[in-house]
């Protein structure tokens, strides 16, 4: 067993998270994650009013009894989604646990605390972890630009974000990005870090609630299969490589702007390539990990396997080096 300062202060067996996806992060997936001793987190916002939420959440405890949590992103909108009663939801279900992402979560924190819950926040830099720790947060996922998603504009990649996390920070670190096994796992902890998170890793996974074709999709994929979209815009998102993908790569050297790719990039359309199958229908997030990945296993195995793997390369092969 691997027992680490993010399995103590979060109160779980293992130190593997599943962290919050947009429209993956539902009640089997997280439950699945649970019951096999990681931690999975709810999207909020996947769920379309509060009540759903609280419905969810509900549904996840009819199916596990082991801890979980619930992410909540908070960005800059047009019109905004309302956060605070997403909040209030988690706090009045009795979650103990949130995600933070986005924009500074220190407007909610005073009431997460009062209700007794561990806020875990995203970085995408050691800056930004460092101003996280200042405003109280109990650890921080450190995502390095390998991962899905949004790597922020820093460029690091995690084999010197993570090490230069833990140099600054005294909290609980989990690193993220380009993890998909017990190797990923090991080198981690070995960089200081206290755990890991993965996003692609269990996408691809039997109790993902995305089609099938996805998942066997990203078998197929190799680390290449990425394309980096917003960088003009100053907003980089890792997406994965796919027509729709490449379109607004090309729209974007040629000098477009966002009015310009909007259509191409809608949520929907992502949300389409989960619910039908459809690879082409939209832009969907996927990591570099997708090189590693070459199979779709259920969470349980995925998460058994791992530990076991990452006990036998600390106990054996790495200690075969010590003379």
């Amino acid at each position: 067993m691997l027992r680490t300062r993010f399995t103590e202060t979060f109160g779980i067996e293992h130190p593997i998270v599943q962290g919050g996806m947009m429209w993956v992060g539902r009640a089997e997936l997280v439950a699945a994650v649970a019951n096999a001793g990681g931690l999975g987190f709810l999207t909020a916002l996947t769920q379309p009013t509060p009540e759903a939420l609280r419905t969810e959440i509900a549904k996840v405890r009819e199916l596990t009894d082991k801890p979980f949590g619930v992410n909540l992103t908070i960005l800059p909108s047009i019109n905004p989604p309302p956060y605070e009663e997403y909040a209030a939801a988690i706090i009045d279900s009795g979650i103990k646990i949130v995600e933070t992402a986005g924009s500074n979560p220190e407007p909610f924190l005073p009431a997460y605390r009062e209700a007794g819950i561990k806020v875990l926040h995203k970085c995408t830099s050691v800056r930004h972890a460092l101003k996280a720790q200042a405003i109280g947060v109990d650890g921080v996922s450190i995502d390095g630009f390998e991962c899905a998603g949004h790597p922020g504009e820093d460029d690091v990649p995690g084999l010197v974000l993570i090490p230069a996390a833990a140099r600054a920070l005294t909290i609980p670190i989990i690193a993220s990005g380009g993890i998909a096994d017990a190797r990923g796992l090991v080198a981690a902890l070995a960089l200081g870090a206290d755990g890991v998170n993965m996003g692609t890793r269990f996408l691809c996974t039997e109790e993902s609630p995305v089609h099938r074709k996805v998942k066997e999709q990203i078998v197929a994929h190799t680390e290449r299969s990425t394309q980096m979209i917003f960088r003009t815009m100053h907003n980089s998102a890792r997406v994965a490589d796919n027509e729709i993908s490449r379109k607004v790569v090309e729209i974007e050297k040629a000098g477009g702007k966002f009015e310009d790719v909007r259509e191409l990039v809608a949520g929907a359309r992502g949300r389409r390539v989960f619910e039908e199958g459809d690879l082409d229908a939209g832009i969907w997030s996927a990591g570099q990990v997708q090189g590693l990945i070459e199979d779709i296993p259920t969470c349980a195995v995925l998460i058994s396997r791992m530990v076991a793997e990452a006990e036998q390369l600390i106990n054996s092969r790495l200690a075969s080096f010590v003379a």
